[in-house]
């Protein structure tokens, strides 16, 4: 089956329940509304002519601008036919997933991920905690509002033998570089540089 093939017969089986789609590089997306995933997983894993028996990942994307500003994005294969289906869902920080655990037990790990970086919530998942960030961590990291500092900076401490945890202290600001050509010196005058201009 060719991807408009594909496409076309999702198409069909989920009608109006298909918010948008598209096709690039040979891979269909489709948005579907937040509280039909389950569903629509288990149709796509168990129709012949679908067999996406793969979930590959659940990652998120944050658009803060908007007020479901993150999409959940799985990667659905099909070993059968070659294909690659790409199926999202918009929620909000509050509004939570329905975990997807029960179709595909890999979702089990991603969907912790997904909390852990971005604070999307799935319910009904078995164990949803913090995967990859440290106990007591302030904050979702993959979040575009997230400062690139972070709250805390963690260090061995030599006097209390300990890691401790400490409010972030710059030693310098923030700096703008200017990467643009390495042939060609920014245009601005560094520190030290007034001194060679001198006649």
């Amino acid at each position: 089956m060719d991807i408009a093939s594909l496409v076309s017969h999702v198409g069909t089986l989920f009608g109006a329940e298909i918010l948008a789609s598209s096709t690039a590089f040979d891979e269909a997306s489709i948005s579907v509304p937040r509280d039909r995933i389950v569903e629509v997983l288990k149709m796509l894993r168990d129709d012949s002519k679908c067999r996406f028996e793969v979930l590959i990942d659940i990652c998120g994307v944050d658009y803060p601008e908007r007020e479901a500003r993150f999409d959940v994005v799985y990667h659905l294969l099909s070993p059968r036919l070659n294909q690659r289906l790409r199926v999202k869902i918009a929620t909000d920080e509050t509004s939570p997933v329905p975990s997807v655990n029960d179709v595909f037990p890999a979702a089990n790990w991603y969907e912790r991920e997904a909390y852990d970086l971005y604070g999307i919530r799935f319910v009904g998942h078995p164990d949803l905690r913090r995967i990859l960030t440290d106990y007591g961590f302030q904050g979702h990291p993959l979040r575009k509002d997230f400062p690139l500092t972070g709250y805390v900076e963690v260090r061995y401490d030599d006097i209390k033998k300990r890691v401790v945890y400490e409010p972030v202290k710059l030693t310098q600001e923030f700096r703008d570089f200017d990467f643009e050509s390495p042939w060609e010196g920014p245009n601005y005058i560094l520190p030290g540089d007034e001194k060679a201009h001198r006649s």
